[in-house]
């Protein structure tokens, strides 16, 4: 018994000097539980909306209000035409257009009854569904309230219609984020177990005395991956068309050009892991932790970052994945070109830039 004890002893010695299973123990579930508290929520919070209203009375006035008084959706723009909504619609920032008719306040002051138009984003189905069910609440409640202050009985109808995606398809959502994941894995995850598996058995010596310059040696890792990494974008694109009848509407050229940028961006951060690591364990364990979850949780691609709080949503600036989402979203779904995604491109080609020098220099440190 006293040797039984005497090992249970050295056991808990041994782990509580590992600090990287104190991490696996205790960090990821810490990391996991505020991660998944904030992010996963059902809650739309701040959601952009533009309003048309042709209406323009004391009625229609007061229902654009009360909806911009609620924490749930901020009037984003007053829209002055029709012509405006694909606009509207195509920097993101708007999730559902408000259509009141000219003839709104008339119709309900004479016949009692109304109807309402919304147009709504729906390139994320459920979101989308979230939302409409959302801003109905918010007319019915508003109306109920009038009627509590009048002996009329409202009757308000929306009528929802879903832009980009009238077939209430999912595919419009699911496709663009798994590959970004799958790019993730393939570029980040393989180039750092393979140049792990060289330290492990010592064919790194061999770059040690090579006459060949750091970013050679980067450009020579990173090459197998990115070309196995256009395919499978090839791959997932022609799936998307034949299979899941999802077209790309916009620029194709494009979009091979911004998944370039994302697929350099996750290979400089592959090589950067290797640097650090020892193992291939390592490398995968690090891989997951570091990019993976943060990818799930803070990209948009599973739960919508404006419904996040403010912290999480400064912390998904530095996801690479998330401006690729973001920018596939919008030329696959919306055809929109490079006037309207320019800023997230400059925003990636700017870590990919980053990413690229720090790989070159730490390379080049362990090298010597």
């Amino acid at each position: 018994m006293k040797q039984l004890l005497t090992f249970i002893r050295k056991e808990f010695y041994h782990v509580l000097r590992d600090r990287r299973v104190l991490l696996m123990l205790f960090g990821l579930p810490i990391v996991q539980v505020i991660l998944f508290g904030f992010a996963l929520s059902t809650e739309i919070k701040n959601t952009g909306i533009a309003v048309f209203d042709q209406d323009k009375s004391a009625v229609s006035s007061a229902l654009v209000s009360k909806i911009n008084t609620n924490k749930y959706f901020d009037i984003d723009r007053n829209l002055t035409n029709s012509s405006q909504f694909q606009d509207a619609f195509k920097d993101g920032k708007v999730k559902i257009v408000l259509v009141i008719p000219s003839d709104f306040s008339e119709n309900l002051s004479l016949q009692k009854k109304a109807n309402l138009q919304m147009i709504i984003d729906g390139t994320d189905i459920n979101l989308g569904n979230q939302i409409s069910n959302y801003l109905q609440n918010i007319i019915l409640d508003f109306y109920k309230s009038q009627a509590k202050n009048s002996t009329q009985s409202y009757n308000v109808t929306p009528e929802i219609r879903m832009l980009y995606n009238p077939q209430l398809k999912g595919a419009p959502n699911f496709v663009p984020g798994v590959m970004a994941l799958i790019l993730l894995i393939v570029c980040v995850m393989m180039t750092a177990i393979a140049i792990v598996k060289e330290k492990e058995t010592g064919t790194m010596e061999i770059l040690l005395v090579s006459p060949m310059k750091p970013s050679f040696v980067i450009i020579a890792k990173a090459v197998p991956y990115f070309i196995l990494s256009m395919l499978i974008v090839l791959v997932i694109l022609i799936l998307s068309y034949f299979l899941l009848d999802l077209p790309i509407k916009g620029s194709l050229i494009l979009l091979l050009f911004v998944s370039t940028i994302f697929i350099l961006t996750n290979l400089f951060i592959g090589i950067l892991i290797s640097i650090f690591v020892k193992t291939q364990q390592q490398a995968m364990l690090i891989s997951l932790i570091a990019t993976m979850l943060p990818t799930l949780m803070l990209s948009g691609f599973m739960f919508p970052i404006e419904n996040m709080p403010i912290p999480l949503q400064v912390v998904s600036n530095i996801i690479p994945a998330k401006w690729y989402y973001i920018m596939i979203k919008n030329i696959m779904i919306k055809g929109t070109g490079i006037s309207i995604i320019w800023k997230p491109f400059l925003v990636l080609f700017g870590m990919m830039m980053v990413l690229f020098v720090i790989a070159v220099k730490k390379f080049k440190i362990r090298l010597e």
